[in-house]
């Protein structure tokens, strides 16, 4: 079962976010999102009772189907061949740092670059999003508190980010964290059991990876953070990126206006980002 955001009515920071079904190339929309999340069991009866969509995916505008209390909380240096590739040994710790919902956007939407920033960096991820409240849980209790998957991309200002230790600006940039729509985990399965996940920078391979490469799976990740901040549903932990990615390549290599990058992650979809010129900013 595939769950997407509808957006309805003002500009971004106002609209209105319904989540919706979406099969057959239609939408049955469900209920208001932060309605949805906090009795996800009764919606998703209902989702899984639905019949065909009854309003057509092309006229539907996206948005991200999470609510806007959400964390976003991402993964850094997860998969063993990425971070060999920068130089570092496997941490012993995951790496989490932080995106706030404003960063996030949906598939189709201009990206735009950064005045200060020669480009962007890609890092197709899977993000495995929170379907129940999670404190202290084990990794069968938080295996079984993911409500699903969804293609990723932690689009990364690097100038901004290696500024200092903390990554949290170089993270954050203005719609650099689109994502796809909510493949529940029954149908999606575990990515412990491999997804192979492809990043093309105009329809060039430039990441090339398999979900079997995570250092930390994803019910060990939701265990160590639940240890200590409770998790709820709605929440999204991006989980890492393989290697290939833009900055370690001699010479480095970033997005610039006119690129178009996707990400594709096998049973989760497609995922496809034009970047832009820093003039779109006013719009974000």
């Amino acid at each position: 079962m595939r769950l997407i955001g509808m957006a309805t009515g003002g500009d971004r920071g106002r609209r209105q976010v319904t989540v919706g079904v979406l099969a057959e190339g239609a939408v049955t929309p469900l209920a208001e999102v932060t309605d949805f999340y906090a009795d996800l069991p009764h919606w998703l009866e209902e989702a899984r009772a639905a019949g065909e969509g009854t309003v057509p995916l092309a006229e539907v505008e996206l948005a991200p189907p999470v609510p806007p209390s959400a964390r976003v909380l991402c993964i850094g240096l997860n998969y063993r061949a990425h971070a060999a590739e920068g130089g570092f040994r496997p941490p012993e710790h995951p790496t989490v740092f932080g995106r706030w919902t404003a960063s996030l956007s949906v598939t189709g939407t201009p990206v735009p670059v950064p005045a200060n920033e020669p480009g962007l960096d890609w890092e197709g991820e899977v993000a495995a999003i929170v379907g129940a409240r999670l404190t202290d849980a084990g990794e069968e209790e938080a295996e079984a508190g993911v409500l699903g998957y969804a293609v990723f991309n932690d689009l990364t200002a690097r100038t901004a980010q290696k500024l200092t230790t903390q990554w949290t600006l170089g993270k954050n940039a203005d719609l650099s964290g689109p994502m796809g729509p909510i493949v529940t985990a029954d149908e999606a399965g575990s990515p412990a059991d491999g997804l192979r996940l492809v990043t093309r920078v105009n329809g060039e391979v430039v990441q090339d990876g398999d979900t079997r490469d995570m250092i930390f799976t994803v019910p060990e990740l939701l265990s160590r953070i639940s240890a200590t901040m409770t998790l709820h549903p709605g929440d999204v932990i991006a989980t890492g990126t393989p290697e290939g990615v833009g900055y370690v390549r001699t010479p480095p290599r970033l997005l610039a206006p006119g690129d178009v990058v996707e990400v594709e992650v096998e049973r989760l979809g497609l995922l496809r980002t034009p970047v832009t010129d820093a003039s779109a900013r006013s719009g974000a």
